[in-house]
C-alpha cells in the first residue's frame, strides 16, 4: 500500500544542510510580501551582484543547472532512487528567429542527452519557445495571415516537426507542454499532426492538457476518438495548470466566458475521470499525471490496480516537479511505479521567470508551502531523535 507520510524516503536523497536550506526557503516563500518583492526586484538584483545568492538558493531549490551537463549530477542523483528526469530548457518570452532556432537546437540536444542515458525517460518543450506569442493567437484564432506571416508559421512547424521527428527516430518520448487558452488551439493542432505522424505503435509525442479548463475532459475524449479512428497512440500528460489568474482576467476584460472551472472540486472531479479514461484505454494510449496532488495519485494507484497494470508498465508515469512534492515522488518510486521529476535549466537570468512562477505558486496554492514545511520539519524532528 502506498503511503505519502513517510518522510525518511522522501528526504531520502537530502543531507541535513540540504534539508535545512529547503526548510528556510519554503517559510521564505510561504511570506507573500516577500515573494512579490522578490517578483519585482528580482531582476534588479542580478544585475547589482545577487546572482550567487539566487543560484545557491531559490535557484538550487528548483533548477538543474544552467547547463544541461550541469544537470548531468542531479540526473544521476534522482537515477539512484528508479526517478527520471525531463529536461526543460526553461528560457521564455524571445521573439526573435533567431532565440527560436536556438531553443529549436537545445531541445534537440535534449532529446540527444535523452537518448544517451535511460535515467531521461521524456523531454519536453514549449511551443512559445519556437514561436511569436502573436503569430500563436492569430493562427489559433484562425484568422488570416500575411504572406510573411504564413512564412514564420511554416517555420514554426518546420521546428515542430524536427524536434517530433528527432524524438521519434531516437525512440525518445517527448512531451509538448500547454499554455494559455488563446494559443492552445494552434499547439493543439501541431500535437495532433505528430501524433498521427509518429504514434502508430506506441505514444512518442505526448499533447499535454490543462484541467482546469472545464472543456479539456472533452477535449481529450475527442482526441482519443480521433487515435482510435486514425490508427495511433495518443501520448497525453495530465495537469492541473498554471494560467488560471491571468484567464479569468482575460476573459473578464475581452467579455468572453472564462474557460476556468467554477470551483477546484470541478477541476479535481475533471482530473480523476481524465485519469479513469486513459487507464481504461492504456492499450492505444501513453499517460503521464503530472500532479502534486496525492489523492489524483492515489486515485490513479488504484485505477492501476483495478486493472491489474503493474506499478512499472511504462505507459504509465506519475511525475512532479523538482525541488517539490518529493514525498509522493519518492515513495512512489519505492513502490516500483514510475516517476520522473521537471527539471528545468537555463541561465539563471533567464530561468527567472520561471522561478518566480514557482514562488508565487507555492503562495497561492491553498496549503502548497504550510505542506512542504510540516513534511520538512517532520523529518528534521525524526533525525534528531535518532540522535538522542
Amino acid at each position: 500500500m502506498v503511503s505519502f507520510d513517510n518522510t525518511e524516503n522522501a528526504f531520502k536523497a537530502k543531507t541535513n544542510s540540504e534539508l535545512n536550506r529547503s526548510y528556510w526557503l519554503f517559510k521564505l516563500i510561504g511570506n507573500p510580501v516577500l515573494v512579490k518583492l522578490g517578483a519585482n526586484f528580482g531582476p534588479l538584483a542580478l544585475n547589482i551582484g545577487f546572482k550567487g545568492l539566487i543560484k545557491s538558493t531559490i535557484f538550487k531549490q528548483f533548477v538543474g543547472g544552467e547547463t544541461i551537463h550541469d544537470c548531468s549530477v542531479t540526473i544521476a542523483q534522482l537515477g539512484k532512487y528508479n526517478i527520471g528526469t525531463i529536461l526543460d530548457y526553461s528560457v521564455e518570452g524571445k521573439e526573435s528567429e533567431r532565440d527560436f532556432d536556438n531553443c529549436l537546437n537545445e531541445t534537440l540536444e535534449t532529446i540527444k542527452k535523452a537518448k544517451s542515458d535511460a535515467n531521461i525517460p521524456f523531454c519536453v518543450f514549449k511551443v512559445t519557445g519556437l514561436a511569436r506569442f502573436d503569430l500563436l493567437v492569430k493562427v489559433s484564432a484562425k484568422e488570416t495571415l500575411s504572406d510573411s506571416e504564413k512564412t514564420e508559421w511554416l517555420n514554426v512547424k518546420n521546428r515542430v516537426s524536427k524536434i517530433c521527428k528527432s524524438a521519434a527516430e531516437s525512440n525518445q518520448a517527448l512531451f509538448i507542454d500547454a499554455e494559455e487558452s488563446w494559443i492552445q488551439p494552434a499547439i493543439d493542432d501541431l500535437a495532433n499532426e505528430n501524433m498521427a505522424l509518429y504514434n502508430k505503435t506506441k505514444a512518442i509525442i505526448y499533447n499535454t492538457h490543462q484541467f482546469y479548463r472545464h472543456d479539456r475532459l472533452s477535449y481529450l475524449t475527442n482526441s482519443l476518438k480521433n487515435g482510435k479512428a486514425n490508427g495511433y497512440h495518443v501520448g497525453a500528460k495530465l495537469v492541473r495548470g498554471a494560467y488560471m489568474e491571468k484567464e479569468r482576467l482575460r476573459a473578464k476584460e475581452m467579455g468572453y466566458p472564462s474557460p476556468i472551472q467554477l470551483t477546484k472540486e470541478d477541476s479535481d472531479k475533471d482530473y480523476n475521470e481524465a485519469l479513469k479514461l486513459c487507464v481504461e484505454n492504456i492499450d492505444i494510449m501513453g499517460l503521464c499525471a503530472g500532479t502534486h496532488n496525492e489523492k489524483s495519485s492515489l486515485y490513479l494507484v488504484d485505477q492501476m490496480a483495478q486493472k491489474n497494470i503493474s506499478p512499472s508498465d511504462k505507459r504509465i508515469y506519475f511525475s512532479q516537479l523538482f525541488g517539490m512534492s518529493d514525498h509522493i515522488s519518492y515513495n512512489l518510486s519505492l513502490n516500483n511505479y514510475n516517476v520522473s521529476k521537471y527539471l528545468p535549466y537555463g541561465p539563471v537570468k533567464e530561468v527567472l521567470p520561471y522561478l518566480i512562477r514557482r514562488a508565487q505558486e507555492n503562495t497561492s496554492v491553498k496549503g502548497q508551502t504550510g505542506r512542504e514545511l510540516n513534511l520538512i520539519m517532520k523529518e528534521k524532528k525524526r533525525r534528531s531523535e535518532l540522535k538522542k
